[in-house]
């Protein structure tokens, strides 16, 4: 069947055990590793979950209802919507929060479901996507949480690069080691969980700059790619090319490369700079925008160029490449392409 993304599980594993040892060499014993892009795959997962990772985290309660099968704990790694409450309890066994309202609806789920749920409050150090920010005083909010009968302050944590793109350093880090610090001696407690970031902390692993009070990571595209994502380099002796998009030419024609005629937006509303190269061997693909944004692929075959796409087709001038109508073509996968890809119902998942 295709399309469909071929996906080399043996290179993936690998990669788990190889970072939970590299971990543990920089101090951070605590791996969740994050698998949003597994769409809940229940068989791989469970693999997976052997490699020494401590927990597994989705964005999605949907997929988190798919693999509770898996022994370890599970993280809702999405903050709560308020809606969805009582699932949350029912399906993740730790939850990362920011708001007091949403530990509160919580509580009171948990204590309908005779349950102790964990959490992992959130802060803000200078990215600006989730979090309380570090500047403002949270002491009120942590004094209300530890009041809480049925919810445990497992620990904080912070996100880096995902919006903003900070990069993390040792004086950032040292923004939550501060914040434990005050909290830890306020309320004479101990916070088992320091959650330094995820995969663009990995970047610093070696330089001795990650605080030794940073003991956990969110960690999924330096395990499935082999990548930190400050800079986007390749960790050395990970593995890499673990994804391969294969689509079949269902049209192959010679054509212009510009169109005949007045030009206005696409079906997408963009205007497209569409350059007239002459004619060209042209090939369309089974697989477009609703699957996965085009950009975001890269052929293996260095003579193929991506010219566009619509919906449901992706166009490639051929040109300088032999191929005919029935044909695969394959292409290599950045981490948002595989995001779209894993959990678009028309794309085939091949685990190999």
């Amino acid at each position: 069947m295709y399309p469909r993304v071929i996906i080399n599980q043996k290179n993936i594993l690998e990669n788990a055990k190889r970072m939970v040892s590299l971990a543990k060499d920089n101090h951070i014993f605590d791996i969740m590793a994050i698998v949003k892009v597994f769409a809940g795959h229940l068989d791989f997962l469970k693999e997976l979950a052997e490699t020494g990772v401590t927990y597994i985290g989705d964005s999605r309660i949907q997929n988190l209802k798919k693999i509770q099968d898996i022994k370890l704990p599970k993280i809702l790694v999405r903050l709560p919507m308020l809606s969805e409450i009582d699932e949350v309890i029912q399906f993740a066994d730790v939850s990362l929060n920011s708001e007091i309202k949403t530990i509160i609806e919580l509580n009171k789920a948990s204590k309908i479901a005779n349950k102790i749920h964990q959490i992992i409050l959130m802060f803000d150090l200078g990215d600006l996507r989730e979090g309380i920010y570090y500047k403002s005083d949270y002491l009120d909010v942590i004094d209300q949480i530890l009041k809480l009968d049925h919810i445990e302050l497992l620990g904080i944590g912070t996100n880096l690069t995902c919006y903003g793109g900070l990069v993390p350093d040792q004086e950032i880090l040292n923004r939550l080691v501060k914040i434990k610090n005050h909290i830890e001696s306020h309320f004479n407690c101990k916070l088992q969980i320091i959650s330094g970031g995820n995969s663009s902390t990995v970047t610093l692993f070696g330089k001795n700059q990650i605080p030794k009070e940073i003991n956990s990571l969110r960690l999924g595209e330096s395990i499935f790619f082999g990548k930190e994502t400050s800079y986007s380099t390749e960790i050395s002796h990970f593995n890499h090319d673990n994804f391969i998009l294969e689509a079949q030419i269902i049209e192959w024609q010679i054509k212009p490369s510009f169109p005949d005629g007045p030009t206005s937006i696409n079906s997408f509303g963009e205007k497209v700079d569409i350059k007239d190269l002459g004619p060209m061997k042209r090939a369309i693909l089974a697989i477009g925008k609703q699957d996965v944004i085009l950009s975001n692929l890269s052929p293996v075959d260095k003579n193929i160029n991506i010219i566009g796409g619509s919906s449901d087709h992706l166009i490639i001038d051929i040109t300088n490449a032999n191929y005919e109508l029935g044909d695969i073509i394959r292409f290599n996968l950045n981490y948002p392409a595989l995001l779209h890809l894993m959990n678009s119902d028309y794309v085939e998942k091949v685990f190999r």
